[in-house]
């Protein structure tokens, strides 16, 4: 699936581009569903369980900005969490033995869609080791005039940066050190994958263009990674293998670690948690 070259350059800056996985038939049908879940988006009026809705939401113009957990809403996107080519190419990455910890679908809509502040996923759920990644697929052109993902090369290898304010986990980093001058975009054609590793430093601007931007992202990791916040069933944790068997053995290795707590009282999807955030990198504070 992916050549040496895309392996060594992913293990060396932590990310990414792969152009032309899905099938034009594939992009159409994701789009397809999404466009139905925007429609039922109309007869909600706060977030919930499925739902986040950007600011000014309303019935006759319905903004949504994120669909929770889409892979348990309809059997397209499950599809596409089980697409074999994308299993091949995160097996080459992480190992053989997979486990997928997280999927949702990130919308932008044209010249509105919400920015996503500047943070590592590792600091919302760091693991035993950290052979974890995203995969990003792209359902529209995917363009910094549209809100691309933006990654620091190499920045999976420095430190873990404190996503904390006041105290109080905001998921965004708040480290006065950090600057994003060396950021790239990862543009894509839609079919394409993005896939960044879980302690790249990553974000996204707001869509400053006339045309939406679609990611649908899925979190897979190794299966001997364990969460360090632990599990609850056995079973259920088990539930969530693509490939390989069960093991009790956690892998440990020495990696930097800081928990996401105290936890903050605005809960749900990164939107809400960075809502509180003081001194936001691209735009003014929401909320």
């Amino acid at each position: 699936m992916l050549t040496q070259k895309q392996i060594d350059s992913y293990h060396t800056s932590g990310y990414i581009g792969v152009e032309g996985i899905l099938s034009e038939q594939d992009i159409l049908d994701l789009r397809r569903v999404t466009d139905e879940f925007v429609e039922k988006s109309r007869q909600i009026s706060k977030n919930d369980d499925i739902f986040d809705l950007e600011p000014g939401h309303t019935p006759e113009a319905p903004r949504l900005r994120r669909l929770k957990n889409p892979a348990w809403q309809h059997p397209v996107y499950d599809q596409m969490l089980r697409h074999d080519a994308i299993l091949e190419a995160v097996a080459q990455l992480i190992g053989p033995a997979l486990r997928y910890n997280g999927n949702k679908l990130n919308m932008k809509s044209p010249e509105f869609g919400s920015p996503v502040e500047w943070h590592q996923d590792w600091a919302f759920y760091p693991h035993t080791n950290d052979d974890l990644l995203a995969v990003g697929i792209a359902m529209d052109d995917m363009r910094i005039e549209n809100g691309c993902l933006m990654v620091v090369p190499g920045s999976q290898k420095g430190p873990v940066y404190d996503h904390h304010q006041k105290g109080i986990f905001v998921g965004a980093v708040t480290d006065p050190r950090f600057n994003p001058k060396e950021a790239v975009p990862v543009e894509l054609r839609a079919g394409g994958i993005s896939i960044h590793h879980v302690r790249a430093l990553h974000g996204s601007a707001p869509n400053t263009s006339s045309r939406p931007r679609r990611l649908l992202l899925f979190q897979y990791c190794a299966v001997d990674a364990w969460p360090l916040s632990g599990i609850k069933d056995w079973d259920d944790f088990n539930r969530y293998i693509l490939r390989g068997e069960p093991t009790n053995e956690p892998r440990v290795e020495k990696v930097p670690v800081r928990m996401p707590f105290p936890a903050s009282d605005r809960t749900g999807s990164i939107y809400e948690v960075q809502t509180i955030l003081e001194k936001p990198f691209f735009g003014k504070k929401a909320g």
